[in-house]
């Protein structure tokens, strides 16, 4: 047997944490809103076309930085009319893009419906528990500074091979599916009591369906411990709206998602460019 194989062996036997590492990407914002519809009508023509122009200019701004990105939504159904996603290096820039918006005379004409704050996540399982087996094999004492090394060192390492991934444009399909979860701490069916092994498993077999839908979905994962009132959001990015309800359908039967997964509410919301608002707001 090797000596990985033996200190994965003896680690198996011991206590190890039981949260995973994460990395962090970009802070996000999703915001939803109603037009206040009877407001923006009594506006004349020329008066709702200069509305429309100096949003429409900011956003092309938003969109065009380099080291950020928004984009703006058409909602369906009741729950807002627009819908605007910003990716940010930091909170204070997420800040200062929600200012901005605040700003324009558009929002004169807006109502919030609701928000969410976030950070785009990815958990490395995988990585995290081949770390703390290796590290309690060897004997190394939990959260010294011998540990606390090893896991800033795998973190760095785990950072810059997903940087793509954690700092990404927002992409530019038609069709936008977004909506938060939780995992289950409600008696039996609570999965932070689980041993971090086996929820290793049960998130590799919900990645495997994810990974069918990859050629047809981009998805993003934010963390939201912390900033909002559920745990994670999901967005889902394609150019075939149907795909989610097929994707979403499949994942529900995998372990972590039926035995595991809490729902949000979904929104669905369709890309706009910023310089076609005025086919939301005019028509």
């Amino acid at each position: 047997m090797s000596d990985h194989a033996k200190n994965a062996s003896a680690a198996s036997n011991l206590e190890i944490p039981a949260a995973p590492l994460t990395v962090e990407g970009y802070a996000v914002l999703h915001q939803m809103f109603r037009i206040r519809h009877r407001a923006w009508r009594a506006l004349d023509s020329d008066e709702r076309r200069q509305v429309i122009e100096e949003a429409a200019s900011a956003l092309t701004e938003m969109a065009a930085r380099e080291d950020s990105d928004s984009a703006v939504f058409s909602q369906l159904g009741h729950k807002g009319d627009l819908l605007f996603v910003h990716f940010r290096k930091t909170f204070d820039e997420l800040n200062r893009a929600e200012l901005a918006l605040a700003r324009l005379e558009l929002n004169d004409y807006l109502e919030p419906t609701t928000s969410y704050l976030s950070v785009i996540e990815l958990g490395i399982y995988e990585a995290s528990v081949a770390l703390y087996q290796d590290l309690v094999g060897r004997g190394v004492k939990l959260y010294s500074p011998e540990w606390d090394a090893a896991v800033t060192s795998e973190l760095a390492r785990q950072r810059e091979k997903m940087i793509t991934r954690l700092y990404p444009k927002i992409p530019a399909n038609r069709y936008l599916c977004f909506y938060p979860m939780d995992k289950k701490r409600e008696g039996a069916d609570n999965w932070y009591r689980m041993p971090i092994e086996k929820r290793r498993d049960e998130m590799r077999e919900h990645g495997l369906v994810g990974r069918r839908y990859g050629g047809q979905v981009t998805q993003i994962i934010s963390g939201s411990i912390g900033f909002d009132d559920w745990e994670w959001g999901v967005d889902l990015f394609a150019d075939e709206a149907t795909v989610f309800k097929k994707l979403v359908y499949e994942m529900r039967f995998d372990e972590a998602s039926a035995g595991y997964g809490r729902f949000g509410p979904f929104y669905f919301a369709i890309r706009v460019h910023p310089d076609k608002l005025d086919t939301i707001l005019i028509g």
